[in-house]
């Protein structure tokens, strides 16, 4: 199974379905607060949500959201990256509640080739994730550094492949 594309492999426009969804809990969404410090009520206090928000219900913290689809997207854009440049933009759209699953999807917007290092190019891609409704929630934009083909085949030793790393015979 591949991980990640190299250079070549990108082409603008395509668009890549990530799999499988997530659905996110009460527990990854507090875990998630708890381990940023971000103790706001709206996402851990049922009750303050109840009374005090537009939404009657705790609301799943937005930056869980877009880690949860950066990570989603891993496998398709960014397995074989030399380095994730910057998110140009990012923006919750819509809401996420317990229990709502998540689903990505990135398209591929640019491609060019790097201009101080010929074995690299640098990739544009929008990352856009979606409820169990179709709901998009999250949409964010990013650049990602990438080898090329024939960098990453020159740069493995003895023919070992870094991506399926052998182990020793048991004794």
């Amino acid at each position: 199974m591949q991980f990640g594309r190299y250079y070549e492999e990108f082409e603008v426009g395509a668009v890549y379905r990530h799999w499988p969804g997530k659905t996110v809990t009460e527990y990854d969404d507090h875990l998630f607060c708890l381990l940023t410090m971000n103790h706001h009520p709206l996402h851990m206090d049922a009750h303050y949500a109840e009374t005090a928000s537009q939404f009657k219900r705790n609301v799943v913290v937005g930056n869980y959201i877009y880690s949860l689809l950066l990570g989603m997207s891993v496998p398709d854009v960014s397995g074989k990256a030399i380095a994730n440049l910057e998110v140009e933009s990012l923006r919750h759209v819509a809401p996420t509640f317990h229990g709502d699953t998540i689903y990505g999807e990135t398209t591929v917007l640019d491609k060019r080739e790097s201009g101080s290092k010929p074995d690299r190019g640098v990739v544009s891609v929008e990352t856009r994730g979606y409820n169990q409704d179709g709901t998009m929630v999250c949409v964010f934009r990013r650049k990602v550094m990438v080898p090329k083909r024939e960098y990453a085949a020159a740069a493995v030793p003895d023919g070992v492949d870094p991506e399926r790393p052998s182990f020793p015979e048991p004794l």
